[in-house]
């Protein structure tokens, strides 16, 4: 494997802009990131700035004098591609990976189509839609999926708008609240077993995936609350899953993460249910880096520290150099 510090050492005597913040509803989680980011960087001696964007985006870049951008935007604009549009538009180089991959992961009706047609395993679906009468689409779902199910809005992250009804009151509740807030949900067939994550990094001959997570939330389900409250979650790395699970599991992520063309980290969630089959749910093309957050907890377990993995990820965007 090469050596991560050939790379990184071209970025030496650039000045980094942290991308932190946007106005999703996962702004405090970015926030969060990107002060740990920032302060990996500063501590490794690299020049570098928070940014909180602006509309005018690239002149704000401009004005920083900022020649490379870590992109720690969670959710919204900041993760669907739109971001990395305006940099490549720009000519700004970034880490992490590009528009249209962006764009796919953050839709999640998209990957699993994707994942689907290229045979990954997925949990079967329905995609709805405002508009059509509630009543027969709520029958569907409890005749094509079954209850309890989990609904989901189609493009937001840290499991913002998730639940799991199970009775068809509540999948009704459940699908008129995302479809007035959203327009269109997305219902998945109810996976139960172990919640697995696995994390992706590098590029080229150093893509790798990290340990597998094991996921623990006290609550019902690894929610936006179980995410970021200390204490509501046990990361346990590696996972309590056999060495055959944990090749499973790794070699399915890295197919994943290869058929979205996503570029130098990303996050892909899945349970392992009770017959030994892993279940891909989504994949996240700019995860959490906050202190509780999954990848850095996989990293730990592959013996990486939080630096480590800031500047393997910052190193991702030398091929835009």
């Amino acid at each position: 494997m090469l050596p991560v510090r050939m790379d990184i050492d071209r970025l030496r005597d650039k000045r980094i802009g942290v991308l932190c913040g946007g106005q999703s509803g996962e702004r405090e989680v970015s926030l969060r990131s990107g002060q740990g980011v920032l302060e990996a960087l500063r501590r490794q001696g690299y020049d570098a700035i928070p940014i909180d964007p602006e509309p005018d985006l690239v002149g704000q870049l401009r004005d920083a004098a900022v020649e490379v951008v870590f992109n720690a935007l969670h959710g919204g604009a900041g993760e669907d591609g739109t971001i990395a549009a305006i940099l490549d538009y720009a000519g700004i180089p970034y880490a992490g990976s590009g528009m249209l991959p962006s764009a796919l992961a953050m839709n999640k009706l998209q990957t699993k189509r994707l994942l689907q047609a290229a045979g990954l395993p997925t949990p079967d679906f329905l995609h709805l839609r405002r508009g059509a009468d509630l009543a027969p689409q709520v029958a569907e779902v409890t005749s094509g999926l079954g209850l309890p199910a989990v609904t989901k809005p189609l493009s937001q992250g840290s499991s913002l708008g998730v639940s799991i009804p199970k009775t068809p009151q509540e999948l009704q509740q459940a699908l008129q609240e995302l479809l007035a807030q959203y327009g269109e949900a997305l219902v998945e067939k109810f996976t139960d077993g172990t919640e697995i994550t696995v994390g992706i990094i590098g590029v080229g001959p150093r893509l790798r995936a990290l340990p597998v997570l094991e996921l623990v939330p006290r609550k019902e389900f690894y929610d936006y609350e179980a995410k970021y409250t200390k204490g509501l979650t046990e990361l346990i790395a590696p996972a309590r899953i056999s060495a055959q699970h944990t090749t499973d599991a790794q070699r399915v992520a890295l197919a994943a993460h290869k058929l979205l063309g996503l570029c130098g980290f990303s996050r892909v969630d899945m349970h392992l249910d009770s017959q030994g089959q892993v279940w891909i749910h989504e994949l996240n093309s700019i995860p959490g880096l906050t202190e509780l957050s999954d990848v850095p907890a996989a990293a730990k377990a592959a013996g990486m520290s939080y630096d480590e993995l800031i500047l393997e990820i910052l190193s991702s965007a030398t091929t835009r150099m």
